[in-house]
């Protein structure tokens, strides 16, 4: 697609990363712009960073009364598509389109050229540091030469390398036999060395094949649906390589970046080099490097969470996105999308293939399969000869864990086997802190959050009370604040630190960590979890669901889940695909190597399809059931849902608008509009909460029925409206 460019004394349309917008303004006879640059605008009393988009300018706009565009930045331009992909986001998720801009322009510093390394280079005339000549060169000056032939360097880096000080240097340049340079900013990138060959089984040869036709050939997507430990990530990397030797660029999408430790290792080890990641703990200034060297095209393999999709992709080849079935693809703040779908629409708008790699792939993405929109190719079986683990069902109305304790009798007895012949084990248990709910003994008071309807969460390794929602925090209070009486607060129920507590209590010898986005901050600590677990300095894992994300650690043969039951509560519609995919992910931690894995499920509900399909291993028929219940109920993905929650500190004001909102909703056939009602989670960081959901059949223009429904009502500025297009979370 041709950029089109202006004329001197032309005008052009300015999108900018606000709720406004965009904007027209005039085109200096001295600047020579096309769409996609940079530019710096006026907007009112201050200056704007913007876009220049396609949508032409509005004619009837009086010239006179247009500002001129301030300058153009000197940094690559936003390509065409990723502006279409901008567009349709916006128009996708109802949200104004510069606030999805915003995310393609998330680094502003990245817009400014990087500034030069200083560096000093082995300067015409100096004396030759091989050559023996007293009295010339001191040792100390001979080592800085010597070290100066192999190129250019920051002085600094050259004043280590010879082992001297930085007035060594300072000396040699004083005396002209080094003279100052500048270097590209980025400049000493190590080289990446030759990918090594994959050594894949058949069945991962014909998937990798399949995937490999794909390469080069357009804009298509496929599910890649393999057991767990079946070798995905091996067979995407072939397309990986096969797209690097294309010359083009690759983005890995992963649930949860942080968690990624094992991936990065195997990343490197396969390409000789790790990959360019982008995740939230990256510091600003390599933010902005890691930006423009993607813009630029020399970050060739990219790996990041959901907001990887909006980055300045200079020639992107390919797409993956691995877990394909995690629900943290799903931005519920700000724009609300879900990176899974926005995935394949940026391929679409590249031209380049998507792959989604699962071993529990969603509902949504198995009908698309269904409807021959995806294709698809399988791994059956585990690599290297490893099989799937036995799974089991404890019955806790038959052999209940001892009074006060959380681990049945058949739990315990299996970890001390697993204890003594050597292995690892996980208990799993999805529920951060100590306890979920702490209250008052004397009088039954529950400590609730001040802010939010949810009961403060004890986090006894931290000395607080929290809530998992906002993040307000408090120490345990000495006295009820509801009867006053002291020392009176009790624990109800197990967090991941009661479960470690109690089986630090039952084995006193065995090593005990504990694994949750409390203890784990970002990459480094993840890598440090993988290593401890490599080395056995852990001999039991206790954790949340950050443990199910692709971890493979040898020696670990048990996994119990300790509540098997804790996702199915709530009356979501996803609640049993969802503890499905969850207990399956983490059920495949275990037995992946020569040892064979042995699964235990704690529950109430034996009887319970999820329980079944996970003991029979029989996914066909749960999903069937799945997808028959929700096509009898026009669910997704057979229909279509919005939720749109309105949100205020005036809780009057709230249901005021909630209610005019509701009695203008539309009555069209195939629409069906449900509330207002609370929302689940009434109140949420001290604001109020009212939800609609809006059902509606695959053939209705949901977002054109929404558009006219919403322009009948005006919102007050002191009420929040947030439209979920396919909600995930019906809090």
């Amino acid at each position: 697609m041709a950029e089109s460019r202006s004329s001197p004394g032309k005008r052009v349309r300015v999108m900018l990363p606000l709720r406004l917008g965009p904007y027209d303004y005039a085109v200096p006879e001295a600047l020579d712009l096309a769409a996609g640059d940079f530019v710096r605008v006026p907007l009112g009393p201050r200056t704007e960073t913007g876009v220049v988009w396609d949508e032409p300018p509005d004619p009837a706009f009086e010239p006179s009364r247009l500002k001129p565009v301030r300058g153009k930045l000197d940094a690559p331009a936003m390509r065409a598509p990723l502006r279409g992909f901008v567009d349709w986001v916006a128009r996708y998720t109802l949200s104004p389109p510069g606030t999805v801009l915003r995310m393609a322009m998330s680094v502003p510093a990245a817009l400014e050229p990087p500034k030069p390394k200083r560096a000093v280079a082995l300067a015409a005339g100096a004396p030759d540091p091989e050559l023996d000549e007293p009295g010339v060169l001191t040792p100390a000056r001979r080592r800085v030469l010597r070290e100066a032939m192999a190129g250019a360097r920051p002085p600094g880096e050259l004043a280590r390398a010879a082992g001297v000080g930085a007035a060594v240097v300072k000396g040699l340049v004083d005396k002209g036999w080094l003279e100052p340079i500048d270097l590209p900013a980025d400049f000493g990138a190590p080289p990446s060395r030759a990918p090594v060959l994959a050594d894949l089984n058949p069945d991962q040869r014909a998937a990798a094949d399949a995937l490999l036709e794909k390469c080069g050939a357009g804009f298509s997507t496929t599910l890649l649906d393999g057991v767990t430990g079946s070798g995905k990530t091996e067979v995407y990397f072939e397309a990986v390589a096969a797209t690097l030797a294309a010359g083009k660029q690759a983005l890995v999408l992963l649930p949860e970046i942080a968690m990624s430790a094992q991936w990065l290792a195997r990343f490197e080890e396969r390409f000789g080099a790790p990959p360019v990641a982008w995740h939230s703990e990256l510091p600003g200034h390599l933010r902005a490097r890691v930006w423009r060297q993607i813009a630029e095209g020399r970050a060739r393999t990219v790996v990041g969470a959901r907001s990887a999709l909006f980055l300045p992709f200079r020639d992107l080849g390919l797409v993956v996105v691995d877990e394909e079935h995690e629900q943290a693809f799903k931005q519920e703040d700000g724009t609300i999308y879900h990176a899974r779908d926005m995935a394949v629409v940026r391929a679409r708008f590249e031209a380049v293939p998507v792959v989604l790699a699962s071993a529990t792939p969603s509902l949504e993405t198995l009908a698309n399969v269904e409807r021959g929109r995806y294709g698809r190719v399988e791994l059956p079986a585990r690599h290297g000869g490893a099989t799937l683990p036995r799974v089991a069902a404890i019955d806790l109305r038959k052999t209940p864990p001892p009074r006060g304790r959380f681990l049945s009798p058949p739990l315990r007895a299996a970890l001390a086997d697993a204890l003594e012949a050597g292995e690892q084990a996980m208990l799993f248990l999805n529920r951060r802190g100590y306890a979920p709910l702490t209250l008052c003994r004397a009088c039954g008071h529950r400590l609730q959050c001040p802010r939010c309807t949810a009961w403060l969460v004890e986090h006894r390794l931290h000395g607080r009370l929290q809530c998992h929602h906002c993040g307000y925090a408090a120490p345990l209070p000495r006295q009820c604040p509801s009867c006053t009486a002291e020392d009176s607060f009790v624990a109800c129920g197990p967090g991941v630190e009661r479960v470690a507590e109690e089986a630090q209590a039952l084995f006193p010898d065995a090593k005990i960590a504990v694994m949750t986005s409390d203890t784990v901050a970002g990459p480094a600590a993840a890598a440090e979890f993988v290593r401890a677990m490599a080395a056995r300095e852990i001999d039991i894992l206790v954790g949340t669901q950050i443990v199910a994300k692709g971890h493979h650690f040898p020696l670990l043969t048990l996994v119990g889940i300790v509540d098997a039951d804790i996702g199915l509560a709530g009356g979501d519609l996803r609640a049993g695909e969802r503890s499905w995919q969850l207990l399956h992910q983490v059920a495949g931690r275990a037995g992946r190597a020569e040892r064979p894995g042995r699964v235990l499920l704690q529950t109430h509900m034996p009887e319970h399809p999820v329980m079944k399909a996970l003991v029979a291993g029989d996914r066909a028929r749960f999903l069937a059931a799945e997808r028959e219940d929700r096509r009898k109920r026009n669910w997704p993905p057979f229909g279509r849902l919005a939720a749109l929650v309105l949100s205020g500190e005036d809780e009057a004001l709230v249901d005021r608008i909630a209610k005019r909102l509701g009695a203008t909703a539309p009555r069209g056939a195939g629409v069906e509009v449900l509330g207002p009602a609370p929302a689940a989670m009434a109140i949420l960081r001290g604001r109020h909460r009212r939800r609609l959901l809006v059902k509606a059949t695959r053939e209705v223009d949901l977002q054109g029925v929404l558009r006219d429904w919403l322009a009948q009502t005006q919102i007050p500025s002191a009420v929040r409206l947030a439209v979920d297009i396919d909600p995930y979370s019906f809090l």
